[in-house]
């Protein structure tokens, strides 16, 4: 019996690609077998005198016997590579008993090696090395055996008995041994298995054939001790018996390939590709046999990946050219692997060149590929659905604009963060509003926004420390919990930390940066507060963090941090909106409070601010902080504005019958230029209360100005031609503080009072001064600043050229009762050049 590797090498020596352990053991084995054939024919070979067969002529039957035995072999194929099974143990169960045991190693190594040169040239095409590792071991094999039967008792001519069938059995079974040996180590030499599996698979299919191999032998000697003559009967019950042994062999081979395909295809029921892939290149290379087994997967766009196994049984796999590997090799089959018309991949195997692939393993390919062109597509499907799944869980948790995030997730992620710390340990919660967001969207459209909102994602990822939740809230609105705040005994020191984190985010935030062609800077403001863990959930948290955010945005700072002390009137809007309706009824709980603003050469007045109070019969006296924005996002916003202008117009009236010819200026919402029908209620106010409009001064902001909506155009339009003057409130805050001048023409300009109060120590903010009244100057407009506390910095904003002012180191606000006889003072004043420095009681 032999064994045949599945490997090929490309020369006809053989050595090339052939382990140096295959090399070692081949020559071992040949030298042992021609040192067993010469020592053997030394050993005497004590034949009969008187016997008529000489030695010469016993000589020549035993080369042929081996020759004939290893020419009748039949042949399957394992996972380790073809395995042959011959006659060999026929042959020498008659040759040790017809020939001298010390002649049967030449004999054996003169026929098999003739035998097998023969096959090589007409079909197998071996190389000489395996030529001679089989020549090698079956000599070696012959020896060993001839060696066993001799110790066991010389069967040269003995008479047939139960004895000389046991020495023969015994030598068969060395035969059988050593050969099936010899060539498992082999195999695991050559491809680095185990020893184990070939061993067994050769034994196993050997095993039948063995115990024929030895009756038949048995039954030759028996017969040529009885008369030769007999032989001449054997030649058909030998055809039979090899037929009968190869159907055996194909019903076994097909019986394990069946069993090896169910366990192959199913192997292919996997979930991802890769999987199915490794799957089917190691199961195709038990499956068939083969030496090289690779699976190439087309994964759509161009690209094709492949996978690779080979007798080492390590699976490798790499990207390759779409069509790499179209074309099959000499003994190779390439399958193209389809569902349907979709293209999945291709798969090649490759058997040994001494065993090229049958017409029934052409169609196992055939069937194996159907089955892993099945599993491919699945598992691509499948891989699609994964990302699908994947993609709509990622939605349904992350904002779709920023990947951040979204509020759903932030409460869940966040409420479970605050479980997982400490009762006590302090969290802090940064909430931020992107400033100018909507005016953004309205001057350089939503993409703009989008790239915007984009770019502050970007950069607040950036300044998240490990542990943190950011979030995008919806709008213009983030939130950053900070899960690692400093725990130290200063019961101060978390919120002085949280209120450094949030200053640092502004500022980063802040770095002047291009939208949509246009370059600007981010300026958010930001709420923060500080609480234990245990102590509220992030919904409550994000609710203090909002109250303390719009803190931040009246105060005209970026960043403010939560005050307790408000939070009831924050909470309470809803109330408020009901209880500003029966306000709005009641004629007696929205009074004025009226603030002049005076000339700085002359102390003339220039005009009167009307600010809204409100005298809550539970509340108490709020101001405008407390209940304006509630009040601009509801639907009570056109009635208010009615009212309070009605008030302002009613003293502005009064005005006149004291000789006082004095504008009054009252703040207009954003939202209440959005309504067509503005100038018509304004004109019908002026008529009956018997107003000149240009008494009457709309502030407006620059937000409101930055808008190209076109109602604003028109209404802005419209109350300019009735002689309604403008005047744009907060100067200097916006992003784009001119650009509107050439939009909107208006009549005085209000320098923000952060401006005034920063100007004596900040050169930034004095320029900001000293630039705004040039302009005013040169467009000819009123500038008046706003906010004026200290005679150090009216000195200095006459200095600058400023005309007007007000604030509290003139006046405060007061009642309407009041206003009447200050401003007769003011007037007198002006007349005898007396200036008024301040008012009784102003600070």
């Amino acid at each position: 019996m032999t064994t045949e590797p599945a490997d090929r090498s490309p020369d006809r020596i053989g050595l090339r690609g052939t382990p140096v352990g295959v090399v070692l053991l081949t020559v071992a084995v040949a030298l042992t077998g021609l040192l067993a054939a010469a020592l053997g024919l030394t050993v005497p070979s004590h034949l009969p005198a008187d016997h008529p067969l000489p030695g010469p002529a016993r000589f020549g039957i035993a080369i042929v016997a081996f020759a004939v035995a290893q020419l009748a072999r039949l042949r399957f194929r394992t996972a380790s590579g073809m395995v042959s099974i011959t006659w060999g143990e026929a042959a020498l169960v008659v040759c040790l008993w017809l020939v001298p045991a010390g002649w049967l190693p030449a004999a054996a190594l003169l026929g098999v090696g003739a035998a097998w040169t023969v096959m090589s040239m007409v079909s197998d095409r071996r190389p000489a090395l395996e030529l001679v590792a089989i020549a090698g071991s079956l000599t070696a094999a012959t020896a060993l055996a001839a060696a066993v039967a001799t110790a066991l008792g010389p069967p040269l001519l003995a008479a047939p008995t139960p004895e000389l069938a046991l020495t023969l059995t015994a030598a068969a079974v060395t035969y059988l041994l050593t050969t099936a040996f010899l060539g498992a180590v082999t195999l695991a030499l050559r491809h680095g298995i185990a020893i184990g599996p070939p061993l067994l698979a050769a034994l196993r299919g050997k095993l039948l054939m063995f115990v024929g191999n030895v009756a038949v032998g048995l039954v030759v000697v028996a017969l040529l001790e009885l008369d030769a003559r007999w032989l001449l009967l054997l030649p058909p019950p030998l055809w039979l018996l090899q037929q009968t042994y190869r159907h055996r062999l194909r019903a076994d081979q097909e019986r394990r390939t069946w069993r090896a395909f169910a366990e192959a295809t199913a192997a292919l029921n996997q979930l991802d590709e890769r999987g199915v892939a490794t799957a089917a290149v190691t199961g195709a290379l038990t499956l068939f046999g083969a030496e090289l087994v690779e699976v190439d997967v087309a994964r759509g766009e161009g690209r094709w990946r492949r996978y690779r196994a080979d007798r080492g049984g390590q699976v490798r796999d790499r990207e390759v050219e779409p069509s790499a590997g179209a074309d099959a090799g000499e003994h190779e089959l390439v399958r193209r692997l389809a569902v349907g018309s979709a293209d999945v991949g291709r798969l090649r195997v490759r058997f040994a060149r001494s065993a090229p692939p049958s017409a029934r393993e052409r169609d196992g390919v055939a069937a194996f590929g159907d089955a892993l062109a099945a599993a491919l597509h699945d598992a691509a499907t499948h891989r699609e659905l994964r990302l699908v799944t994947a993609r709509s869980s990622y939605d349904a948790v992350h904002d779709q604009l920023t990947g951040l995030l979204n509020r759903a997730a932030l409460l869940a992620k966040g409420d479970q963060a605050l479980r997982q710390r400490a009762h006590d340990h302090p969290v802090a919660l940064l909430l931020l509003d992107v400033n100018q967001f909507k005016e953004v969207n309205d001057t350089l459209g939503h993409s703009a926004g989008d790239q915007l909102l984009r770019l502050t994602s970007n950069r607040l990822a950036a300044l998240t420390r490990p542990g943190d939740l950011l979030g995008r809230l919806g709008g213009d609105e983030f939130a950053l919990l900070l899960t690692s705040v400093p725990l130290v005994e200063d019961r101060t020191a978390p919120l002085a930390y949280a209120l450094r984190q949030a200053r640092e985010v502004a500022e980063r935030l802040a770095a002047p940066t291009e939208v949509a062609g246009v370059r600007m800077s981010v300026e958010v403001a930001v709420g923060v507060v500080v609480a234990d863990a245990g102590a509220a959930d992030l919904t409550e948290l994000l609710r203090r963090a909002d109250i303390a955010m719009y803190q931040a945005k009246e105060g005209g700072g970026s960043v403010a941090a939560y005050d307790s002390s408000r939070d009831a009137a924050s909470t309470d809007h809803l109330a408020l909106l009901a209880e500003m309706r029966e306000a709005l009824a009641a004629d007696d709980q929205l009074v004025l409070a009226l603030q002049p603003a005076v000339d700085l050469a002359t102390g003339a007045p220039t005009g009167v601010e009307a600010l809204i109070r409100w005298r809550h019969p539970r509340r108490g006296w709020l101001g405008p902080a407390d209940f304006i924005r509630p009040v601009e996002n509801s639907e009570q916003l056109g009635s208010f504005t009615r009212y309070v202008l009605d008030k302002a117009l009613e003293v502005a009236s009064g005005w006149a019958r004291d000789g006082l010819d004095v504008p009054i200026s009252v703040n207009l919402s954003a939202r209440s230029l959005l309504d067509p029908r503005l100038p018509a209620e304004i004109e019908e106010a002026l008529r009956r209360h018997q107003v000149p409009p240009h008494r009457l001064v709309l502030e407006i902001t620059e937000t409101v100005v930055m808008s190209e909506l076109e109602v604003i155009d028109e209404v802005l339009a419209t109350l300019r031609g009735m002689g309604v003057q403008l005047a744009v409130d907060d100067f200097g805050t916006g992003f784009s503080s001119l650009t509107f001048l050439t939009r909107i023409a208006v009549d005085e300009l209000k320098v923000d009072r952060s401006f005034v109060l920063r100007m004596a120590d900040s050169p930034e903010a004095a320029a900001i001064v000293r630039t705004t009244v040039g302009l005013a100057h040169e467009l000819g407009l009123r500038v008046v600043a706003e906010g004026v506390e200290t005679a150090e910095q009216r000195t200095a904003l006459a200095e600058l050229g400023c005309t007007a002012a007000q604030g509290y180191h003139f006046f405060k606000p007061m009642p309407a009762d009041k206003i009447a006889a200050v401003l007769a003072s003011l007037r007198d004043a002006a007349r005898g050049n007396v200036f008024p420095l301040r008012a009784d009681g102003a600070s």
